[in-house]
């Protein structure tokens, strides 16, 4: 044998270690600026936007340190307390209704009805459309000049009425209606792949045991994705604190301030008032409303996957 037969499989030998630390440091490279930057603009902002709340800031970010006066002071004001009392009774109607539409819509289709791809498209539409354009068309159909209420008048019913938006007590069920339209159709999304995960024999056996559709699904199918229920409940509370394109297309707040919600009152501290302080101590607000759904969900998740890796 030959010094060249022993040289070249010891270099091969030498290169293929290389080689393997170079694929492993690939993904890293191109994920370490995204990595970053989310750090800095997750962690970073809002430690900065901490300090700033608590800051005598005005029109420009200054640092003198007021303590939570920012934060008494906002919750003196009495539009931020109507602001923060309609993203409750918002939320509320918001997910209850979104999840009561989704899942008749899953169970409609998951009935293997005609044409269920077409009606999949159909009702998931209204999902990839922003909340702005949402907003804006439904202002036309909620406008009592041209939308609804001048089409049904046209068609004979003069005392018909349909100016939700134009009434300050009603102005907020307008949005939630609109909120729902847009989001039942992600709700049903997840619905449906849940029922069809469900396992065949568990249903089977339910029919042979004599029971119903509608008792099927109440003892058996529903149970089983209960999980799903509670991620699509998460996933649109926050939707429901974070609204602000929906509600400033549709309704800018008003009328007056009967449709003001926290992040509507953010922008106008920040952008319209000049209130820096305060905007951030609004805007952290916002934030512990996000983590005081979001950390009980992550620490569940965490749970449970620690229950089921003992139980397997």
């Amino acid at each position: 044998m030959s010094t060249h037969d022993l040289i070249v499989p010891a270099a091969a030998a030498a290169a293929r270690p290389w080689r393997e630390r170079l694929g492993t440091m690939v993904p890293i490279l191109v994920l370490a600026p995204s990595i970053a930057a989310s750090f800095i603009y997750v962690f970073v902002f809002t430690l900065w936007t901490l300090y700033i709340s608590l800051s005598n800031s005005s029109l420009l970010p200054t640092y003198g340190f007021v303590g939570l006066d920012n934060y008494a002071s906002l919750w003196a004001n009495r539009r931020w307390n109507i602001a923060y009392t309609n993203l409750f009774l918002f939320s509320g109607f918001y997910i209850v209704g979104s999840m009561a539409v989704g899942l008749l819509l899953a169970i409609a289709i998951d009935q293997r009805v005609r044409g269920e791809a077409v009606w999949r498209t159909i009702f998931l539409y209204p999902l990839t459309v922003s909340f702005i354009v949402t907003g804006t068309v439904w202002s036309w159909l909620y406008n009592p000049v041209d939308g609804i209420q001048a089409f049904v008048r046209g068609l004979g019913w003069t005392d018909f009425s349909f100016a939700l938006t134009a009434n300050r007590n009603t102005a907020i069920y307008a949005v939630i209606i609109t909120g729902i339209w847009q989001s039942s159709g992600f709700a049903m999304a997840l619905f449906l792949a849940g029922l069809r995960s469900v396992d065949p024999d568990l249903v089977k056996a339910a029919q042979i045991d004599g029971a119903s559709v509608f008792r099927t699904y109440r003892r058996v199918i529903l149970p089983t994705i209960a999980p799903i229920f509670l991620a699509v409940a998460v996933i649109q509370i926050q939707f429901a604190i974070k609204t602000f394109d929906l509600v400033a297309a549709l309704t800018r707040g008003g009328p007056g301030v009967s449709t003001t919600f926290p992040a509507i009152y953010v922008y106008d501290l920040m952008f319209q008032r000049g209130q820096i302080g305060e905007g951030a101590a609004a805007a952290m607000m916002m934030l512990a409303a996000v983590a005081v759904v979001l950390v009980p969900y992550s620490l569940w998740i965490v749970w449970r996957r620690r229950a089921e890796g003992r139980n397997g």
